[in-house]
Parts: structure tokens; sequence; C-alpha cells
């Protein structure tokens, strides 16, 4: 736990780590009996970015698994792999092989979510996704706004640029992304860097960039997964995100008619952190409905 601040560290000790496809993997598990709810969190960050929505969800007596992805946070970060979203959804399936799950996702998060929602379209699915809830991210990869650092890191100077991270560095580019209302404070860029830089993510946060290729290369079927997955399918979003905002919503809109969507006016790219009470309010509300034609329907 060397080099976490006190806030991550005390996060750190809620969980625990379980070996998933030989890697070791941070997974929180909480809540009661009810409905799984799984948290996909987002880019460059690990599931510390849920901590604010976690009593509201676990007061309404849900299961609720929050993890790291591979490369992130708290969980293995190997220098000899690619990082694959592919990879990070069947770390998905593997924790959460046969249940019933809702997914709420964030960021590159959404991204996992596609690709799950595409698999369940393919019948390849190994669990039963019974809701999708997305928040911010740059999904409809076309219609974001990608900062520069962004593009660099994907593209052949990526291992250079990698090599400049520094946290005065993340701290801006956070800050750049949280809304005027909400801003960045000195501990969450603390918690952050800190989350980043463990075990020494800080140094293939290139190889971690990988999913803004995919999301081009696979354009087709993960917006394809957007348009025909027939389940039920939430949106949030933060009018003030300058990266993935209200382009990437209506074309979200535009591909599923049938979003049951919520707009946040004053929050940025990360409003669970910004505003958790209005984030976990939309949560709860996403976690209760159940889906047409269940049987308590009748």
């Amino acid at each position: 736990m060397s080099g976490l601040t006190t806030r991550v560290a005390e996060w750190a000790a809620t969980g625990r780590w379980e070996t998933v496809n030989g890697h070791r993997i941070f997974v929180r598990r909480t809540g009661g009996d009810g409905p799984l709810v799984v948290l996909l969190h987002g880019y460059p960050s690990s599931s510390y970015d849920w901590r604010g929505i976690l009593p509201a969800l676990e007061s309404t007596g849900a299961s609720v698994l929050a993890f790291d992805f591979l490369g992130f946070g708290l969980s293995d970060k190997p220098t000899d792999v690619v990082y694959s979203l592919k990879t990070q959804a069947d770390i998905v399936e593997t924790l959460i092989a046969g249940q019933l799950a809702l997914l709420i996702a964030h960021d590159l998060g959404d991204s996992v979510a596609t690709e799950l929602m595409a698999r369940d379209i393919d019948r390849s699915l190994t669990f039963i996704l019974n809701g999708v809830m997305m928040t911010n991210s740059s999904v409809v990869i076309g219609k974001a706004n990608l900062t520069a650092a962004q593009k660099l890191l994907r593209g052949r100077l990526g291992p250079l640029l990698a090599r400049l991270i520094s946290p005065k560095v993340i701290r801006k580019q956070l800050a750049g992304v949280f809304s005027a209302e909400h801003p960045l404070t000195k501990d969450e860029g603390d918690d952050q860097w800190s989350l980043l830089a463990y075990n020494g993510g800080d140094k293939i946060i290139d190889k971690l960039s990988y999913f803004n290729r995919e999301r081009v290369e696979l354009a087709d079927r993960w917006e394809g997964a957007i348009r025909n997955w027939p389940g039920r399918f939430s949106v949030g979003w933060g009018g003030q995100d300058h990266i993935s905002g209200e382009p990437v919503l209506n074309a979200i809109i535009s591909l599923n008619p049938r979003a049951d969507v919520t707009r946040w006016p004053e929050l940025g790219h990360f409003p669970q952190i910004e505003d958790p009470t209005a984030v976990g309010r939309l949560a709860v509300t996403f976690t209760k409905t159940k889906p047409p034609g269940s049987s308590s329907d009748s």
C-alpha cells in the first residue's frame, strides 16, 4: 500500500484481491441479497470513483460489486499485455458468471458495457444482463472532443508522453474535465494520482489508452450494440463535459431513442464524484425499476 493516501488505503481495506485469468483484481463486494449491481469505472481512475454512491445503492438491499479493471487502481498492472476492452469484459464475465446483473458504467466502462451488450446479442454472454446505465464517456468516439494528450497517448508518441506523466500533469488533466461549480479538490487529485501511480500504473498510461483505438476499430460492433440491444437502457449525463458532451449524448439517443435520459446540466465528466447524491439517486431508481415483462409487473 506504499504511496497511497490515507483515504485510498482505507478504501483498499474494505475490499480484497481475487485472481482472475492469472491476474490479481481488486474487488469490493457489499450489500444485501437484492439485485446484483456491477459498477464499471473509467479511465484513468478506478472503482474508488463510485465510493460516494455506494451508500445509496446498498440502502436498497442491492448486492454491489465494484472492482478495478486490469491495469487500473489497485489491480495488477502488467507491462506485457494489450489492454483491450475485450479483456476487461472477460474479467466482468468471470466475476459474475451465471448471475443476473445490472451494469452502471462510466467513461471506459461504457465501452466495456457495449462489448457485453454485443455478446448478449451474440448469445455468448455467460451472465444475464438485466439493464445498463451509462454516464459520461466518449463511447461514440466520432462525436467526442478528445484532448491533445488523449490523441498523443494512443499514437506513436504515447510511450514518450507516458514518461512525462507527473502528479501535476494528471491534476491539470483531471481539473479540466470537472465543472466550474464542482471543481477538482486537492484531496481528490491526491487520491487519483496515488491510485494511478500505484504499482507503476503511471508508466503504462499509454497502454491503458488502447481502448480509444478500439472505439474506432470496433465502432460498428459497439455502437451497434447501443442501437440493437433490446434491454433496459438508462443514461445520465453531465452537461459541462467538454470532451464527452452533448454531441456524444445526442449520438447515443439517436442510436437508441428508447433510452431513459437524465441530464445534469451543472456537472462535468465525473458526475459520480462531483455530485454523488444526484448520481446515487438515479442509480437507485435504475436499480429499483423492474424490466418490462417481469413477474412483479402483473
